[in-house]
């Protein structure tokens, strides 16, 4: 065998290597690394957070928190750190911005870390859809979002902050864009929403096939059928209040693969269309067409981004709908 042949073998085995490490990666079943080192009452469970400053204290010169909900993989310490780099490239700092990550833990991680027992875990991805906890009570994942935002609504706490933005990415965005239909919010809140796998629809309509698939209208796709125990309003009334909502739609303009790993492969996903991108814009489009000029809303697209939080939220558009910076183009 000669040099070449040799070379040329072995250049393809890597190649073969490196995909098996793809396919295996990293999965939602296995423990996170690192848990959040504050800690949140939440009825009677408590939820694990990084945050740049001490919750229980006040704050008398924050005047905007950035709340950034981790993915799939629960790695909140990782979207915290890019969070604080995002205030950094955005000319903001923590003096005036309070960055909170808070990490919604699965009864794996809580198992592995030998976490007391009054730490609130869900199941692998339950937390994104409001899901009550698993232990130690059902408390959803959405009231824990009501618990945080109660506390930095606290005048006695942060009697400067005016603004609240929940941003998430992926799972993350699923997160919000559920929340902002249904949670309490308040005001001063805002809600960016970058690449989720799906979406909870006000309507009946998809773009996509919907009649060998029964739930495709249900919770967590729709407001049809049974509802998860958070929801006490009404579809009606939950809609008016949405199109009110301030919301921003992050799109990576090639975040357009139907194969890719994360993405919603179910067939209520599916009826909402074929890729993260074509998914986000057939819902918006759907939005701006019901509710017209009530919809308090708006769709960015991010040109050459692909499913990645790091360059959606830092590029220029991502760094106006985290931080009100200038240089984005006219939202749709």
């Amino acid at each position: 065998m000669n040099d070449e042949l040799a070379g040329r073998m072995k250049c393809a085995l890597l190649g073969v290597l490196a995909l098996l490490l793809m396919a295996a990666g990293p999965s939602a079943k296995d423990p996170v690394k690192d848990i959040g080192p504050a800690r949140l009452p939440v009825s009677t469970g408590v939820l694990p957070y990084w945050s740049s400053a001490d919750l229980t204290q006040p704050h008398q010169a924050i005047t905007r928190a950035l709340v950034i909900f981790h993915g799939l993989f629960r790695n909140a310490g990782g979207y915290y750190a890019q969070a604080l780099e995002t205030l950094r490239l955005g000319h903001a700092t923590t003096d005036t911005t309070l960055v909170v990550a808070p990490q919604f833990l699965a009864e794996v991680d809580r198992t592995a870390h030998h976490l007391p027992a009054d730490t609130l875990a869900w199941g692998t991805n339950g937390w994104s859809d409001g899901e009550p906890a698993r232990a130690p009570a059902p408390i959803s994942s959405f009231q824990a979002i009501d618990t945080l935002l109660q506390t930095l609504q606290d005048k006695h706490l942060f009697p400067a902050l005016a603004t609240i933005v929940l941003a998430g990415h992926s799972a993350g965005g699923q997160m919000v864009q559920r929340y902002a239909v249904v949670g309490q919010g308040g005001p001063g809140v805002r809600y960016v929403v970058a690449n989720p796998s799906s979406y909870v629809w006000l309507t009946a309509d998809r773009p996509g096939p919907t009649a060998s698939c029964p739930g495709f209208n249900s919770w967590k796709y729709g407001l049809a059928g049974r509802l998860i125990p958070y929801i006490t309003q009404s579809p009606a009334t939950l809609e008016q209040r949405f199109a009110m909502r301030d919301v921003t739609y992050l799109l990576g303009t090639d975040d357009n693969d139907p194969a890719l790993p994360v993405l919603d492969k179910s067939c209520a996903a599916e009826a909402q269309g074929t890729d993260h991108l074509s998914r986000g814009r057939a819902y918006f489009a759907a939005l701006k067409a019901r509710e017209g000029a009530a919809l308090h809303q708006r769709l960015i697209e991010i040109q050459g981004v692909a499913h990645n939080e790091g360059r959606m939220f830092r590029s220029p558009c991502g760094l106006a709908a985290l931080l009100g910076t200038s240089g984005c183009p006219d939202a749709n």
